[in-house]
């Protein structure tokens, strides 16, 4: 089964992807633009890295598109909605990033989660 934060990492690729082939780049064209390697953007395309905000905003400029807008296509950033919804969505992201730190253990994973939701009761 696939995890929710590999369908948006996916989801981040296909659009980087699609953006880059409407602007007639090729894979190579958006490497020199951004800077960074053939071989990472590709993995970023295929859904197979999770790029940081800096490599985003790089993309992102390069391709003439806002950060937020990558970020919404992916599915990690929402507009709209309730204040409820829009924490829920924000648990959800947290507790995903947790999921799928493959650095920790499974104990470790649940423990942190278990904080995390106690520490947001609290409130």
């Amino acid at each position: 089964m696939k995890e929710p934060w590999d369908a948006q990492m996916e989801a981040l690729g296909g659009f980087i992807r699609n953006r880059r082939k409407q602007a007639n780049l090729s894979l190579r064209q958006l490497a020199e633009k951004t800077r960074l390697s053939n071989p990472y953007l590709s993995q970023i395309e295929r859904g197979l890295h999770q790029p940081s905000m800096r490599v985003i905003k790089l993309i992102a400029e390069a391709l003439n598109v806002s950060a937020e807008t990558l970020l919404t296509q992916a599915g990690l950033l929402h507009h709209g909605g309730s204040d409820d919804d829009r924490a829920e969505h924000d648990n959800r992201v947290v507790e995903t990033a947790i999921s799928g730190d493959k650095r920790l253990s499974d104990q470790q994973k649940s423990a942190l989660i278990s904080v995390y939701r106690s520490m947001l009761s609290s409130d």
